[in-house]
């Protein structure tokens, strides 16, 4: 999409993949941007004026990002930029954000371990869905675990973090093999092998894309729909669900800050909104929920501010909340990173995913693990078949 003209608009950067091995979910995060752009727009705009996007597909290449990035912030006047799924991709923006002191939005979890005064993280970071999908895994399912995921950064920061909470509980991890982004499902025979031989309690996936659907069909066909190693995830979304099927989706868990089938009205409205804009909600996804929320706090802050110079943007992020469809967050003004709800879900037979724990509130991101305790969780999580719990 080619620069848009109007000499009024705040016109911004909209960096997500519609095509490419990731396009599954950043389609679907495109979508919740374009949904809240449409909203602030269709209500006056900011100031009277319109957000216009200007919109890039990087065909989920990692390099196209950083290229497309510089696009948008030297040829195309933006400022302001939305986007990345995967880890490299962000990496890839990184340097360019800073060294032109623009403001980045990133609206996936990830791996935690960073910080930028130029970047703002919508999605969780461990402490909000790591260490309470181990708490669970650890009291509900054994000591054992199998680690897959795809090949690159994400996937092995995220199973070097989630290793390390294990061990605090007294879990270990028995193996652990990394695939391509391209893999197919029979790249997964081998992996297949070697869990049917080791028998591990539950397996955690770190893996993503297209990768993510041919995992989970492979593992039902070679499991003959016997799942007692559960796949745990905190990126299997429903996206992913809708194309691999409910079958090969039944059984396995994820832990997200936030679920298609939340009950409040904040979420009964986005679903509507984004229903009548798309035709459809099968794409909606906690990354989606955050693509769109995190555009929210950007107008806001906007409206504060009166203009896009970035220093005037981040201190009107500073501590910045919204009524969010997971429910309220917060710009943390410690770290740049996002007060989140954390929730985990089985999905049923069906494939519809059906929240078993959540906190109570939001939480406090901890990017850098300060406070990695397995068992500060425990009071936090409420088991919703069992009440309030202690």
């Amino acid at each position: 999409m080619g620069r848009l003209r109007s000499a009024d608009a705040w016109v911004v950067g909209i960096l997500f993949s519609r095509t490419g091995v990731t396009s599954v979910i950043e389609n679907s995060q495109f979508n919740g941007a374009l949904l809240a752009i449409e909203e602030i727009n269709e209500a006056g705009g900011i100031h009277g004026r319109q957000i216009e996007p200007i919109c890039y597909d990087p065909a989920s290449v990692v390099s196209r990002y950083g290229e497309l990035a510089e696009r948008l912030l030297a040829e195309d006047g933006v400022n302001v930029i939305f986007g990345c799924y995967m880890s490299s991709t962000r990496k890839e923006v990184l340097p360019i954000i800073e060294r032109r002191n623009a403001l980045f939005f990133y609206p996936t979890l990830y791996e935690g371990f960073e910080y930028s005064a130029n970047v703002i993280y919508s999605g969780a970071v461990p402490n909000q869905n790591s260490v309470p999908l181990a708490s669970y895994l650890l009291e509900n399912y054994g000591s054992r675990f199998y680690f897959i995921g795809s090949d690159y950064i994400y996937p092995r920061e995220s199973n070097r973090v989630m290793r390390n909470i294990l061990r605090q509980g007294g879990g270990e991890v028995v193996g652990e093999r990394y695939v391509s982004l391209e893999a197919g499902a029979e790249d997964f025979a081998d992996v297949l092998e070697e869990i049917k031989a080791l028998a591990p309690d539950a397996i955690f996936s770190t893996v993503v894309g297209t990768g993510t659907v041919n995992f989970y069909r492979a593992y039902l066909k070679a499991t003959n729909g016997d799942r007692r190693a559960p796949i745990a995830s905190l990126t299997t979304n429903e996206a992913e669900v809708a194309e691999m099927g409910s079958e090969a989706a039944a059984g396995h868990i994820t832990a997200a800050p936030y679920f298609r089938n939340i009950k409040s009205e904040a979420n009964s409205r986005f679903l509507e909104r984004y229903h009548k804009r798309f035709g459809t909600v099968d794409t909606v996804t906690s990354c989606c929920e955050a693509a769109y929320f995190q555009v929210h706090l950007f107008a806001n802050a906007l409206r504060l501010a009166g203009c896009m110079d970035t220093d005037h943007l981040r201190e009107a992020l500073r501590g910045a909340e919204f009524d969010a469809p997971q429910g309220r967050v917060k710009i943390d003004p410690d770290n740049n990173h996002t007060y989140l709800h954390s929730r985990i879900a089985k999905l049923d037979e069906q494939g519809e995913f059906v929240v078993e724990l959540e906190v109570r509130r939001p939480i406090k991101p901890d990017p850098y693990l300060v406070v990695p305790a397995l068992n500060d969780w425990n009071f936090r999580l409420k088991p919703l078949k069992q009440g309030l719990g202690n």
